[in-house]
């Protein structure tokens, strides 16, 4: 710790940039002065410039280096941080601990509010929880959980702009409304906490009214230019500034509001080539004597890992296992298989059901896996028949049990492939063979970019109910009780 007893922020970048851990109980220390901090704010701050306003990051923690060096200039830089700070990119602890010790050592200084991310709902869906369980533990999960609770929900800037996360609510009409929920808990499903975080501007096919479901989100609201300025006017306000949608330019102004001459809202995202794939740059707002200006930056080069943080061993089995298995699979042949189609005959079949939530290769995988099972019967010895033709036929179906595991191994590692050719974040929900397919067809950068957004468009949506059970029991048990 440094002299005002907060954390060392020079040493502990550096440690984190080498891929440190902490220790069980320095961790839970920062989670727990940091959470004290969040529940000593108001739901709504209220904030003067100067200030660096920072949208989605989504574990990509060695961005943050770019987005720090936009108020190196200034003495005591503010910095206004408007949630998602994990998920989808694969180094959301090293964020959310370089913020929360940013936080504890600034804490008048560097703001942080709540995105729909930082819930219990989306970490289990995505990788964050399983990333916590690799580097630390269920109990550090938890504390991370409860901390993201204590999270304000929205900012107003010189009395002007309002900052948010997602968007408007009709829930909402004056910002007292927002002052009065109680938000430490876990975001419901409906609501005005949902939808300041879920809630959307409207497409251009979508202005006919004011509010609208967000199909798109499968929660909360499209609002249209209407709407957010009816809201501006209502509150005294200029502009809104929110985040929760990738942008290619790293950002985007709204409608121009007639009344004011300035735009009802921007979007400013700050996750550049987000999920290693869109190819975006990143962008953060600075507002200074009420004067904003956008900083751009493209993304930096991060360490690879492994599908779920498997070890080199692990990753090696699928490659290893094919080599053997189609060696046994020749000699048992040889012995007594007359062809595939004989023994695949052989075998009646009953289909797996297809699970939405995984790829093509991922289902294919568990359908093989299940025939294997239903065909793998051991008999006992005393009710064994050891007939020519018992034997041969049980020849048959140790080779059609390899050929089963063979092409499940065969699956594995042609997904491992596309992965590493694909360089993407192993825990992104992309689906990777669909990307290297897909990218035959990019010619710009903005092709790469609609593309991309195309393949993720499910990811953009609040998991149903049968798709929230990713994570151990432990944090099902968690959601189950907020």
């Amino acid at each position: 710790t440094a002299a005002n007893n907060g954390p060392k922020l020079d040493v502990l970048k550096q440690h984190l940039d080498a891929e440190g851990l902490l220790s069980q109980e320095l961790i839970l220390e920062l989670i727990s002065k940091a959470k004290e901090v969040f529940q000593e704010e108001p739901n709504l701050l209220k904030l003067k410039d100067p200030i660096n306003i920072v949208g989605d990051i989504h574990g990509q923690y060695f961005d943050i280096a770019s987005i720090m060096e936009f108020g190196a200039h200034t003495e005591d830089p503010q910095y206004l941080f408007l949630g998602d700070y994990v998920d989808r990119g694969s180094f959301s602890m090293e964020v959310v601990i370089f913020l929360f010790a940013l936080k504890i050592s600034r804490p008048r200084h560097v703001y942080m509010l709540r995105g729909n991310h930082e819930s219990r709902q989306m970490t289990t869906f995505f990788n964050f929880c399983q990333e916590c369980e690799f580097k630390y533990d269920s109990t550090v999960y938890e504390a991370v959980m409860e901390c993201f609770d204590t999270l304000p929900l929205a900012a107003v800037i010189n009395k002007q702009f309002l900052a948010v996360h997602g968007g408007l609510s009709p829930s909402c009409v004056r910002l007292r409304d927002i002052e009065r929920v109680d938000r430490i808990r876990e975001p419901p499903e409906d609501g005005l906490i949902c939808d300041l975080l879920w809630s959307d501007p409207a497409p251009s096919s979508r202005t006919s009214q004011e509010w609208q479901q967000n199909t798109a989100r499968g929660c909360a609201w499209w609002f249209s230019a209407n709407a957010a300025q009816r809201f501006l006017k209502d509150n005294g306000l200029l502009c809104v500034i929110r985040a929760h949608e990738v942008q290619l330019q790293g950002f985007k102004v709204h409608e121009t509001n007639p009344r004011t001459g300035f735009p009802s809202m921007i979007t400013v995202f700050s996750a550049p080539n987000y999920c290693d794939t869109y190819g975006n740059q990143g962008a953060v707002l600075q507002l200074s004597n009420s004067t904003l200006n956008v900083m751009q930056y493209n993304f930096n080069e991060h360490p690879f890992h492994l599908p779920e943080f498997m070890g080199i061993f692990e990753w090696s089995a699928p490659y290893l296992a094919e080599k053997v298995l189609a060696v046994f699979q020749a000699v048992l042949s040889a012995e007594g298989a007359e062809n595939d189609g004989a023994m695949e005959g052989a075998m009646p079949t009953t289909p797996t059901p297809r699970r939405n939530s995984l790829s093509v290769e991922q289902n294919e995988v568990i359908d093989l896996v299940a025939k294997l099972a239903r065909h793998s019967v051991v008999v006992p010895a005393a009710d064994r028949d050891d007939t020519d033709e018992a034997s041969r036929q049980r020849i048959k179906k140790k080779a059609w049990a390899l050929t089963l595991m063979a092409r499940a191994c065969k699956a594995k590692v042609k997904e491992y492939k596309q992965l590493i050719e694909c360089h993407v974040c192993p825990g992104d929900g992309l689906d990777a063979g669909k990307l290297l397919e897909a990218r035959e067809r990019v010619k710009s950068e903005a092709d790469l970019f609609c593309i991309s957004a195309e393949l993720d468009a499910d990811n953009e949506k609040r998991p149903a109910h049968d798709e929230r059970d990713r994570c151990t029991s432990g944090h099902e048990r968690a959601l189950a009780s907020s």
